[in-house]
């Protein structure tokens, strides 16, 4: 699908959105849900597919193997999520901001790390050089061997994550480029040459990604409901303390709920993971 040429997507303009009472879509596209999976999880697939289509098809991660995710939202805690499925012997979690690595410590992550702050007069490439290098001082990370990372994803699009993750990966390894942010970057060809780094972009998702998404949930591997920081209901994951509380999102508040995602924080000043809006006359409780 994300190959075809003649791909339509929702919410890619000229295509509407799926945010109405009704969608049509042609039947062999869709995926039944299992009896005990809700609603709501059935919106997460969506997200985790894509977890799965870079890990699965593209990344080609297998057990006991090590990877490092960089971003902290919906699909970089969702990547780790599909890596801790798969086995994986250690799963380091990266971004800037300190309650998301929280989050992605409680959840799927063996490890975190948070970058340094850019030095005055220090260029990008510069940054990225020497948080790569503090990166493996304190978490024991190898060039070479089995402290060595086997797969890196780039779930945030910043321009220092990508510099970065191309010197973490080890020598041979496998990076997988998903977060979307400038067109025009500079990374160190040198050192992609030079260690034979295989490298991927990830689309969205393909066939077979929607249905190993919704194995890998109705078996009980991955649980979703943690992932939704503002919803209709309170979470009870205790162990999660981003999420104790969740804002209620009917359809008629869908612009609110859009400006929080937006803003990355509701008005109480909760951070945002991932935000479910109920359809239309739909109780916010039956999700």
């Amino acid at each position: 699908m994300l190959l075809c040429p003649d791909v339509k997507f929702a919410a890619t303009p000229p295509t509407d959105g799926t945010l109405g009472r009704y969608y049509a879509v042609p039947s062999d596209l869709v995926y039944p849900l299992p009896p005990h999976l809700t609603l709501e999880d059935g919106a997460m697939i969506e997200p985790l597919s894509v977890a799965v289509h870079a890990l699965s098809k593209l990344g080609g991660f297998k057990a006991n193997q090590s990877i490092v995710v960089f971003g902290c939202g919906p699909v970089g805690v969702l990547c780790m999520a599909v890596a801790k499925a798969f086995g994986a012997s250690r799963i380091i979690a990266v971004d800037i901001v300190s309650s998301r690595l929280d989050f992605a410590k409680g959840y799927a992550a063996t490890d975190v790390y948070q970058p340094p702050p850019v030095t005055q007069g220090e260029s990008k490439t510069e940054y990225s050089r020497r948080s790569a290098a503090a990166m493996r001082q304190q978490l024991g990370i190898a060039e070479h061997g089995p402290n060595a990372i086997d797969l890196v994803v780039d779930a945030s699009g910043a321009e220092v994550s990508i510099q970065t993750g191309i010197h973490i990966v080890k020598t041979g390894g496998t990076y997988v480029q998903v977060g979307m942010g400038p067109s025009d970057i500079t990374i160190d060809m040198t050192v992609v040459i030079v260690k034979e780094i295989v490298m991927k972009g990830s689309f969205r998702y393909g066939p077979g990604d929607y249905p190993l998404a919704i194995a890998l949930v109705t078996q009980g591997k991955i649980n979703l409901k943690p992932l939704v920081s503002h919803r209709s209901v309170v979470a009870r994951e205790p162990f999660l303390p981003l999420i104790e509380h969740n804002i209620r999102f009917p359809f008629e508040d869908a612009p609110v709920a859009f400006r929080t995602t937006r803003n990355g924080k509701s008005d109480d000043g909760k951070g945002v993971i991932k935000v479910i809006i109920s359809g239309p006359d739909v109780d916010v409780n039956d999700v």
